[in-house]
């Protein structure tokens, strides 16, 4: 199977997000063929739709201070953090027909959902870093032996798993998928400071740069993400960089 590989750089959330519904539209259409798209966005923090405020730790003063932007979205799960030398992925993949209950089966969904998670398990590995799901959560994780490197962690951190990549994802109403994974590359972490991310407050988050010296370069990352999507998805990415309608 035949899909696009749309890498667009530095990104702003907002104009990513309607490129989302066009997209969606487009494919739902039968005019594009599945489609990810692979970018960086500036500091922002989203909530999904099951996100509460409190988790966010900041004030509109610090938010402004750190050139943060704030967005409610239509994704799952609470609030996360994107910024530069962080790998975003949006997968834009038809899963199959609605239901009568306006959803596609729960099956599906949570299927969906592990392949992405086996994506970035098969990317990282690839970079030399082993990592896994963990029972109960989403996302990737690291065991407390290979958080334990993590510099930056407080010593009772370094003794728990650690999330690497979060994800969020939504299912539209003609069974399209939008939103995605974000893999912490080498993002500034002190960001996840202003957040409980994803209302998790017991687990600490990590980024490659924390575990792996030197840590691996962007396109080193992305190179290793296409190729674990190409098997995990079995279809082959036909790059461009920049978005053209199709209608």
């Amino acid at each position: 199977m035949l899909c696009q590989l749309l890498d667009l750089g530095l990104t702003d959330y907002q104009p990513a997000w309607e490129l989302q519904e066009r997209l969606a539209g487009e494919i739902a259409r039968g005019q594009r063929p599945p489609t990810l798209v692979l970018l960086e966005h500036p500091h922002t923090y989203t909530f999904g739709r099951t996100g509460h405020a409190e988790n966010l730790l900041l004030s509109e003063t610090q938010l402004a201070e750190r050139g943060a932007s704030v967005h409610w979205v239509d994704r799952g799960g609470d609030v996360t953090y994107h910024g530069p030398g962080q790998l975003v992925g949006y997968p834009l993949i038809p899963l199959g027909k609605i239901d009568p209950s306006g959803r596609i089966p729960e099956v599906d969904y949570v299927g969906y959902v592990r392949k992405l998670e086996r994506v970035l398990i098969e990317a990282l590995a690839g970079l030399g870093l082993a990592a896994g799901q963990l029972q109960g959560k989403t996302g990737v994780w690291v065991q407390a032996d290979v958080a334990s490197r993590c510099p930056r962690c407080r010593p009772e951190d370094r003794k728990k798993p650690a999330k690497v990549a979060a994800i969020g994802v939504k299912v539209d109403a003609n069974g399209i998928s939008r939103h995605g994974f974000a893999l912490n590359v080498d993002p500034d972490m002190s960001y996840f400071d202003g957040i409980i991310p994803c209302g998790i407050a017991d687990y600490p988050v990590v980024s490659l740069a924390d575990l792996l010296s030197p840590p691996p370069a962007m396109p080193q990352v992305k190179a290793h993400v296409v190729r674990a999507f190409e098997d995990v998805f079995a279809c082959q990415l036909v790059y461009t960089h920049q978005y053209t309608s199709s209608s």
